[in-house]
């Protein structure tokens, strides 16, 4: 089977073709055009100026990941392959951008005649593990990205239990968060990272929120407060960021890892999967690594190459696939953004 995937939640226009047969994807191209440069000089990202971006991108780029797949599109060329079906990511994320991505799947899927698969955002960032893994379940995937910090057990394909999610800042938006007060500009997590490499005083204290709470939620409003009350108690602050970025991350490390151990633990998984975009910290995905190798036995830790974990369409288009393999797939009349999407719906 021939998937294109196509992903435009946020401020990437992504599209993917990958081959599937069986539990085996093979990603035959994989287009980004990212559009960070456009969003730093505010700080975050602009929804409006993303969807004009989408709009211009989106063909050019679906094209591109056609011609680096080689796909000659059957009838249109004699001999050419087909596309046998269309994954496109219809939430959660920014409604303007969606809609980009949304529309242009109905419109392809129409064009072409083949059929469409709508999949969920998060279930995308999941299945970035599937690419070159094939996970045993029941496993458990710790998602961290701007908008989510989740813990969701899946007992199987499309079958996912929810154990916990944020209260207020996911992980990555507090990462952005912290780097804004410290200025160190936008994004926050890549940058706050390589502070923290340069850290000499690993001397501060701040706090791990709901490290203990009992429960798998997770909380890091509370932290970014604590950084700015840090800070401003200490005049020579600027001096010393690489101290506070190490400290920051070490703290947001330090709630994902414990809670993630706590409930392969209580939930007996065969697998723990890492994904979205914070899965690109190195810190986060080292001390995830010596901890499950610590404290579980017989579980193993599957985290996507760095490519797959910020947002990208082949994790679109494996997530498409597995669905397509169950015929879940959705006409294109009835193909629809929804910015608020839950997994499990």
């Amino acid at each position: 089977m021939i998937i294109l995937g196509i992903e435009t939640s946020c401020d990437e226009t992504a599209a993917t073709v990958l081959h599937g047969a069986g539990n085996k994807i093979k990603v035959l191209s994989n287009v980004v055009s990212s559009q960070i440069e456009i969003h730093k000089k505010y700080g975050g990202v602009v929804p409006e100026v993303a969807a004009r971006e989408h709009v211009l991108n989106i063909l050019p780029v679906v094209n591109e990941a056609l011609r680096k797949a080689k796909i000659l599109l059957a009838p249109f060329v004699k001999g050419g392959k087909k596309i046998d079906a269309i994954a496109v990511t219809i939430g959660p994320g920014l409604i303007t951008s969606l809609l980009v991505g949304v529309e242009t799947a109905k419109t392809l899927a129409y064009a072409w005649g083949v059929p469409a698969v709508a999949v969920n955002h998060i279930e995308g960032h999941i299945y970035a593990n599937f690419i070159n893994n094939q996970p045993k379940f029941p496993a458990l995937i710790l998602t961290v990205s701007g908008g989510h910090t989740m813990l969701i057990l899946m007992s199987g394909h499309g079958k996912y239990k929810v154990l916990g999610e944020t209260r207020d800042d996911a992980a990555g938006e507090a990462f952005d968060k912290a780097a804004q007060l410290l200025g160190l500009g936008y994004p926050g997590g890549p940058i706050i990272a390589a502070e923290a490499l340069k850290a000499k005083n690993k001397n501060l204290s701040l706090p791990r929120p709901m490290l203990n709470s009992g429960d798998f939620d997770f909380s890091f409003s509370g932290l970014k407060t604590a950084l700015l009350y840090e800070i401003q108690k200490d005049k020579n602050w600027r001096k010393r960021i690489p101290d506070y970025a190490y400290e920051f991350e070490q703290a947001v490390a330090d709630v994902l890892v414990s809670k993630t151990i706590k409930a392969a633990l209580k939930y007996k998984v065969k697998n723990i999967m890492l994904s979205g975009g914070v899965a690109a910290n190195l810190e986060l995905r080292s001390q995830l690594d010596q901890a499950v190798k610590n404290k579980l036995t017989g579980a193993k830790l599957i985290i996507p190459e760095f490519k797959y974990c910020t947002d990208n369409a082949a994790m679109i288009a494996v997530a498409g696939y597995f669905r397509a393999k169950r015929k879940d797939f959705t006409p294109w009349q009835k193909l629809k953004a929804d910015a608020n999407l839950e997994l499990t719906k």
